[in-house]
């Protein structure tokens, strides 16, 4: 799907833009149990440091420049926060897969092998209507993981009803979407880093 920008394009404009889309962020939890957004934020960051209290493997997929934003966010989860975390979308692993299952089946055939009770999948999709990202959510569920999304584009979009903290960004603009999603993993990396700062301090 191509890029929907819409109106000024400005950096002024989009600045704009940005901000008002950040303020309109929705979260919400099991059953799109609808979240104020801080306690939205606070209930991803309990799951994360639970995890990294228990050794949890977190795994961050997405496809194209949500592929490029998870690899960031691993940096920072990994580097900064503390936490056991990596991507899927290495090229031969990946085309293996894909070749032999589908595309639609290669990142949860990699989290058939993988995965284990209690580790985490962060899913970023901009449309949430990626089925090799959903059937992924359904595999870590299967292998009694804990799921998070992070989509924008369509309110009813079928990753929102997948995970235990649903991230949603209310614009079709893919450029503002990710940014959005690439802003809010940051944060959570930081929040992480600062809380693992104040219990050492």
């Amino acid at each position: 799907m191509m890029p929907n920008h819409q109106g000024d394009l400005s950096l002024a404009a989009r600045i704009d833009q940005f901000g008002a889309l950040l303020g309109c962020c929705e979260i919400t939890g099991k059953n799109r149990a609808a979240l104020e957004v801080e306690a939205g934020i606070e209930a991803a960051l309990q799951r994360l440091t639970q995890g990294r209290e228990s050794g949890s493997n977190v795994y961050v997929i997405g496809n194209g420049g949500s592929a490029g934003i998870a690899g960031h966010a691993v940096v920072d989860f990994l580097h900064v926060a503390g936490l056991r975390a990596f991507t899927l979308h290495d090229s031969s692993l990946l085309t293996c897969m894909a070749n032999d299952y589908g595309y639609e089946n290669a990142f949860a055939r990699i989290l058939a092998k993988v995965a284990r009770p209690g580790d985490i999948l962060i899913a970023i999709s901009s449309s949430g209507c990626s089925i090799n990202i959903r059937n992924a959510a359904t595999q870590m569920v299967n292998s009694g993981g804990l799921v998070m999304t992070v989509s924008g584009f369509a309110h009813d979009n079928p990753l929102r009803s997948m995970g235990e903290v649903n991230i949603w960004l209310d614009s079709s603009d893919y450029g503002l979407v990710e940014i959005g999603h690439q802003f809010i993993l940051h944060n959570l990396a930081d929040r992480l880093a600062a809380g693992c700062a104040s219990a050492s301090s």
